[in-house]
């Protein structure tokens, strides 16, 4: 859903809560449970299937690999007798059912090259005490006959380790959540994400009537990483889904399209939006004009608001929104120095020149004019505006992706959209909206500061485009994504651009040093 803020990668702290017991008073109800388990599931996890013989495991690993293969007919034969059976499933990954109830020793497993077979599959064994220690994501289910609930009822205990509780739990609050929300019958339909830990998918119901499921679960805080604080703390990325919901509802209250909310679970971070089409402001050229202008009165509206810094969420809930100070600012420049220069330059800043990259930035930043802080959406650009073309006015953009609101200056959004990190925009077609931007905001302040206001978006803009390189370089370097290097020309050029303003000579004079292909020698082109 557009660029993230991106930030290293934690390890979430696992819960552990009590394992999970149900009656499955008939056959079918043991197969729910099966296709059920297999939405979570993923290639290294261990599926642990213990009980009696007759207590139904064999049914349960039936529908379970039936699912997976996308297959409901396909013959999946107890391998009792053949110990190891492999499968495909419908996204090429490996499933493997194994029945250990024949097996003779540890020794055989090792015959039949069980560990290489099952590194990266989806392994469901039968009988699994007899496979010894186990490390990584393990379910556990326990089946047992309970004729007391009726004949053929089935008593299941169902419990997670390894990392593995935390997604049961979350799915069960999914499943519950789509129950009361009227989406338990709809297909769920993987969409094409970003560059952070949330997921997205679409929900089809048998009408065809659509919505999004958005799972944001809780973020873990990471390491420290500056004066006891993690990356998360210090650049202002959302902890939780609170603040999507309550940046929402402002947005929706100003009479914004931000997507309605049809369901939430809070606390396990899932929401159902409203489905707002995937209509672009873009086309194959680039920027569309009259899209992009649209999206540009909106925030001249937005920032000719004044406008709360707390957001109801739920009753007794408020968010809180934080502010993009110095320390946040300034340390998501340092993204250029730690991973731009080494991983795409090839070499390190030596210390004294990354020193007096970070003064000359502080300096930057804190000559900024000062302006009444407004909600500033962060990722407001052309992966996360929609056009909704049945609609009228400013209410023909969708806007989505703003869980990282912060409270700061107006012109960072507007740089975020006129200099696209993903889409070609002219100096030209950017002055062009610049002038838009600053005739709807004197038309409801006539005070407006241009000159200003053309000093901070410069500023900020180069900080963007700072930034961005840094995080493009680290999604390549050490999250195995390449694809975000090939706009990286593209925000170099913003750069370049940003840099030729005179409030930011120094650091020109900076680049031009220690970074020279950055500071072209051509003449200057038109700017803010």
């Amino acid at each position: 859903m557009g660029l993230s803020q991106d930030e290293p990668e934690t390890s979430p702290v696992e819960s552990t809560p009590a394992a999970w017991e149900i009656v499955l008073p008939d056959e079918s109800a043991t197969e729910d449970l099966g296709r059920f388990l297999a939405e979570f599931l993923a290639p290294g996890d261990l599926v642990a299937l213990s009980g009696g013989l007759g207590g139904g495991k064999t049914t349960l690993a039936r529908a379970l690999i039936r699912e997976l293969a996308g297959a409901p007919s396909l013959e999946v034969p107890s391998p009792t007798f053949t110990l190891v059976q492999p499968y495909e499933a419908k996204n090429g990954r490996a499933i493997v059912h194994a029945d250990l109830y024949r097996l003779r020793g540890a020794d055989e497993l090792v015959e039949l090259g069980f560990d290489e077979m099952t590194e990266s599959a989806i392994t469901l064994v039968e009988w699994p005490e007899r496979l010894g220690h186990r490390a990584g994501p393990i379910l556990s289910v326990e089946l047992s006959l309970r004729p007391q609930f009726g004949d053929g009822s089935r008593f299941a205990r169902i419990d997670g380790s390894g990392g593995m509780a935390a997604r049961l739990e979350r799915a069960r609050a999914l499943r519950a959540l789509l129950d009361r929300s009227g989406w338990d019958e709809a297909t769920r339909v993987p969409m094409q994400g970003d560059a952070s830990s949330r997921a997205y998918e679409r929900l089809v119901k048998p009408d065809g009537t659509t919505a999004v499921l958005m799972i944001s679960p809780p973020r873990a805080d990471g390491p420290p990483v500056r004066d006891g604080k993690p990356y998360s703390t210090i650049v202002k990325l959302a902890e939780s889904v609170h603040a999507f919901v309550g940046v929402d509802r402002g947005l929706r209250a100003l009479g914004f399209s931000a997507p309605r909310i049809y369901g939430e679970d809070l606390s396990a971070g899932l929401l159902i939006i409203e489905d707002l089409g995937s209509e672009p402001v873009v086309d194959s050229n680039g920027p569309r004009p009259e899209r992009y202008a649209e999206a540009t009165r909106l925030l001249a509206k937005l920032h000719g608001t004044e406008l709360p810094g707390v957001l109801p969420v739920a009753d007794g809930i408020d968010h809180v929104l934080p502010s993009y100070d110095l320390e946040a600012l300034l340390f998501e420049a340092e993204l250029l120095p730690d991973w731009y220069c080494p991983a795409i330059r090839g070499a390190s800043l030596p210390g004294p020149a990354r020193s007096e990259f970070l003064a000359l930035w502080s300096d930057a930043l804190r000559g900024i004019p000062g302006e009444r802080p407004t909600w500033t959406l962060r990722d407001y650009h052309s992966p996360n505006l929609i056009w909704l073309p049945d609609r009228e006015g400013l209410e023909r953009i969708g806007v989505i992706d703003f869980q990282d609101a912060v409270l700061g200056h107006p012109a960072y959004d507007v740089a975020s959209l006129l200099q696209d990190a993903r889409v070609d925009a002219s100096a030209e077609f950017e002055l062009r909206l610049l002038g838009l931007y600053v005739r709807e905001r004197r038309a409801r302040d006539p005070d407006f500061d241009m000159h200003a206001f053309a000093h901070a978006y410069a500023v900020l803009a180069a900080q963007r485009a700072t930034k961005i390189l840094g995080i493009f370089a680290r999604l390549d370097r050490r999250d195995g994504k390449p694809g975000y290097l090939a706009h990286l020309p593209r925000i170099e050029a913003y750069l370049a651009r940003n840099l030729k303003h005179p409030a930011l000579s120094a650091l020109r004079t900076w680049h031009a040093t220690h970074l020279p292909g950055l500071v072209p020698s051509a003449e200057p082109e038109p700017s803010a």
